[in-house]
């Protein structure tokens, strides 16, 4: 006879929500879950895994990769893609979402480009001052669009984003 402990019995339940969400929910070998959800042909997906303390991870892989967070249950991991999924509905609505997609494409490949000139280059301490500049020009830009645009999303505050972002 199998035991099924409450955790797993949990953890079914959170893969029946996101899939009522409209997700489709891949299960590798019982520690990482894909979820993948296509809204109007825009591909979403995320990767979940337990850590060794019992944890979550979740990350977002599509449209563009992103942290999202560490969190302590499944039913919060489904709370975090309910609200992430809500949010890219809403955005969907804006003329700009394609471009902004782009946008955060290049500068989540930006990333990888710096990773790798600082991996496999002797970078001196100037050209590095400089990129530092360059990128907290970038940062003064959003600050100053956050400034004079409308916000839409309301339901809850932003994670990172805040008046005056500083690195």
């Amino acid at each position: 006879m199998a035991i099924i402990s409450s955790r797993l019995i949990r953890h079914e339940l959170c893969k029946d929500e996101l899939k009522k969400m409209g997700a489709r929910v891949l299960d590798i070998q019982g520690i990482m879950f894909y979820v993948k959800f296509n809204l109007n042909g825009t591909k979403i997906s995320y990767i979940y895994h337990l850590n060794p303390d019992n944890t979550f991870y979740l990350e977002r892989i599509k449209p563009y990769t992103c942290v999202i967070g560490d969190y302590n249950n499944e039913e919060d991991i489904v709370d975090a893609i309910g609200v992430d999924i809500e949010q890219f509905q809403n955005a969907m609505n804006s003329r700009n979402f394609e471009e902004f997609i782009e946008v955060d494409q290049h500068i989540s490949k930006l990333v990888r480009f710096f990773e790798d000139l600082y991996l496999y280059y002797n970078v001196s301490h100037e050209d590095l001052d400089r990129i530092n500049g360059e990128v907290n020009k970038v940062l003064d830009i959003i600050n100053e669009v956050q400034d004079k645009s409308e916000r839409v999303y309301t339901k809850k505050d932003p994670e990172v984003l805040c008046k005056n972002c500083k690195f």
